[in-house]
């Protein structure tokens, strides 16, 4: 009886356990589940002692953070979007810790929002995705948006020597982003479509600088100037409750557009210019020895099978996961006047955004650099 007694409590004791452990394990995967979301880091420009530009008037910091807030209250109408903020009030943050926060949050992007400034009548909104293709304009953009590390104590040991007024020290950053750049320009495109079409703004277009905040982000990032305080009627307007509400709004949008060509594998990237590079004429024997060219097609977040079916009927298109996405690639072939005709065809398919890229020892390489080999 005794031993019967026991049993039972043993078993009762073995099922509560196992109850317990249940809970546990179902607990942590609702969490994981309910964490799987598309995290969305916004950062409003400057604040507390940093006050940005004061063009006619107006504090960049106050219009950045308004905008931002704006932005968020629409993301978060989403429930797959997870929104966080570097700043949802008026202090200062140093820039290392902007890209710290993004990372930390595992971020799928990173936007940055800022006004824009000159001693000129200049206007218009641009979006800005980090790169080295910096003219005279663009330094000039840099050289402001990165001298708000004279804000910070020990930025000579915080930044390693980083220099805002050295062209060389603007160069040295663009390498951690260089995985990104696609993602980041499709979203900048996106962001200036939306200003110019919904809302009649003059958009200068994207544009690449050596920007530190996005320097250290591991994941697509733009910085948006929503335009220029200096000139009088655009600093009224977005000083404007109004001007704040549109602005917020072309922005949010353009996010939920890019998460959404994601989900469907449906992103078409910018066109490389280095595409337009011949260093071979078509009656030229192009054969690169250990270099591989591909037509990159299109991006996602979905693993979809890579069947004629599924793109349009091209064959010979392949798929590889870089940093979480599936990327995209019909042909293969060291003969670079072959795969100028796949470009041809893949763009008559439909991939019009559709570009050239060049592997070597199964590591991507600059397409300008792979060119070149065979010349010297």
């Amino acid at each position: 009886m005794v031993k019967e007694t026991m049993q039972t409590k043993l078993k009762t004791f073995l099922a509560l356990v196992l109850v317990f452990l249940t809970t546990i394990l179902f607990t942590t995967f609702s969490a994981q589940n309910t964490d799987n979301k598309f995290v969305v880091v916004l950062d409003a420009g400057h604040g507390g002692h940093d006050s940005g530009n004061l063009g006619s008037g107006y504090k960049e910091k106050n219009i950045a953070l308004k905008i931002v807030l704006e932005v968020g209250k629409s993301l978060e109408k989403n429930k797959n979007i997870k929104v966080i903020y570097t700043r949802k009030t008026d202090v200062f943050l140093e820039l290392r810790e902007r890209a710290a926060i993004a990372n930390k949050a595992d971020a799928d992007l990173f936007v940055s929002i800022h006004c824009n400034a000159h001693h000129s009548q200049a206007n218009g909104t641009e979006t800005f995705v980090l790169g080295a293709a910096n003219t005279q304009r663009n330094l000039e953009i840099a050289k402001k948006e990165n001298e708000v590390i004279y804000f910070e104590k020990d930025y000579e040991k915080n930044y390693d020597g980083f220099d805002p007024n050295s062209p060389e020290s603007l160069i040295g950053l663009t390498l951690t982003q260089e995985d990104y750049i696609e993602q980041s320009v499709q979203l900048a495109r996106m962001i200036e479509n939306n200003f110019k079409q919904n809302h009649k703004r003059k958009s200068r277009g994207v544009k690449q600088a050596s920007l530190w905040v996005m320097h250290n982000t591991y994941m697509p990032s733009v910085l948006v100037e929503v335009g220029f305080l200096t000139y009088k009627k655009e600093g009224a307007f977005l000083n404007s409750r109004n001007g704040q509400v549109k602005m917020a709004y072309s922005i949010a949008e353009a996010i939920f557009s890019y998460k959404k060509a994601l989900d469907q594998n449906v992103v078409d990237f910018y066109e490389d210019k280095t595409n337009e590079l011949t260093l071979a004429t078509p009656q030229e024997e192009a054969i690169y020895d250990n270099i591989v060219f591909k037509i990159q097609i299109a991006t996602g977040s979905k693993k979809i099978e890579p069947k004629p079916y599924n793109f349009k009927g091209l064959k010979a298109v392949s798929r590889a996961k870089i940093k979480g996405l599936y990327k995209y690639f019909y042909g293969y072939t060291s003969d670079y006047n072959e795969i100028q005709g796949r470009l041809k065809e893949a763009r008559e398919k439909g991939y019009k955004t559709s570009f050239i890229v060049a592997y070597k020892n199964n590591e991507r390489i600059d397409l300008y650099k792979a060119l070149k080999s065979r010349v010297n």
